[in-house]
């Protein structure tokens, strides 16, 4: 019997892992890391709810040196409650932290710190004020989510940024709640929405959200508006397409194999083209005189007036003498041309 270690598929590439992590935020994440990153902002970085790590692994790409990636996730565990259990049941079956980390692997050296428990544990393994970005993707239950954000406006740094995962999914209407219950009673300002992902910040999102709508307008894979809703500002952001011009991602230890065209045995010929073999096989007589006619044909001259008039002259006759005459041209063209054919 072949072991999961056997089975499982390494992905090639950061597209080729499971996960709803699209393009357009795949762009977001990276701007907003960068961006810390130029601004020399240091902090860990923090996710709840990691599925099978598409998204971790890119965060563990902008690890810098004495900065701690740490993954939250129940990995199989026992949900605290029975409504928690019913919707890992239904959404998460499959998913194992050995899935998760032979992903992660694929990509990096070492493994982020990993916290097996329900995302309320957050806060007794992650110092309080000490991440710079949280994302979170845990439970879509309203009250979860509702602790989660608390957590993360604890653990992070006073700019730091919290993206918050479907926040408006119509499977997903806790999250909604909660996300917007946030906004306008518990000091989170939005820089950004996604199609998918709300970023914010309990900072001033002034600078950022002035940069990344500079960022944005400057690409032409992506639309932007701006809306007034409730004294704050909202920037969304759409991919015009599934094809957007991506960042710099994490490079997988186990590439897809680019095809390379089979080399011929020493000694042996190697096989011809089709273009090749069409050059070199013989063309046969008729075919030859086929082809003449046919350039012919095509190369034939435009119509004099002369031949302009007889036309004209058919077309006048009655049409019993125009078949005549149309008959008699056609049998002194076949005898003339096999008189043609008879002397060569």
């Amino acid at each position: 019997m072949a072991t999961a270690q056997e089975t499982h598929k390494y992905p090639g590439e950061l597209n080729d892992v499971p996960g709803w992590f699209w393009p357009l935020d795949q762009v977001l994440f990276s701007w907003f890391l960068e961006r810390q990153e130029q601004r020399d902002t240091r902090g860990d970085l923090l996710e709840l709810g990691a599925y099978l790590g598409k998204s971790a692994i890119l965060l563990g790409h902008h690890l810098r040196d004495g900065e701690t990636l740490t993954v939250c996730d129940l990995f199989g565990t026992e949900p605290p409650d029975a409504a928690n259990r019913a919707e890992a049941a239904k959404s998460y079956s499959s998913l194992t932290r050995q899935a998760f980390e032979q992903n992660y692997l694929s990509f990096h050296d070492v493994l982020p710190t990993i916290v097996q428990a329900p995302s309320s544990a957050i806060t007794d393994e992650v110092a309080p004020g000490t991440c710079r970005f949280a994302h979170i993707d845990a439970s879509h239950l309203y009250e979860h989510v509702q602790g989660d954000i608390g957590a993360a406006r604890d653990l992070l740094l006073p700019d730091g940024i919290v993206v918050l995962d479907d926040f408006r999914s119509e499977h997903t209407p806790g999250v909604a709640v909660a996300a917007w219950e946030a906004v306008l009673n518990r000091g989170l300002r939005p820089v950004c929405l996604s199609s998918q992902k709300l970023y914010g910040t309990w900072g001033d999102p002034e600078p950022v959200r002035e940069e990344l709508l500079a960022a944005l307008r400057g690409r032409d894979d992506c639309a932007v508006t701006v809306e007034q809703a409730a004294g704050h500002q909202l920037v969304r952001a759409r991919a015009k397409s599934k094809r957007m011009r991506l960042p710099s991602l994490p490079l997988s230890r186990h590439p897809a194999p680019a095809a390379v065209p089979s080399s011929p045995a020493p000694g042996s010929q190697a096989p011809a083209s089709s273009a090749q073999r069409a050059d070199a096989a013989p063309v046969p007589e008729q075919t030859k005189q086929a082809s003449s006619a046919d350039r012919a044909a095509r190369t034939t001259r435009p119509p004099t007036p002369r031949d302009r008039t007889r036309r004209l002259a058919l077309d006048l006759l009655p049409p019993a003498v125009t078949r005549a005459v149309r008959r008699n041209r056609a049998a002194r063209r076949a005898k003339a041309s096999g008189t043609d054919q008879s002397r060569r």
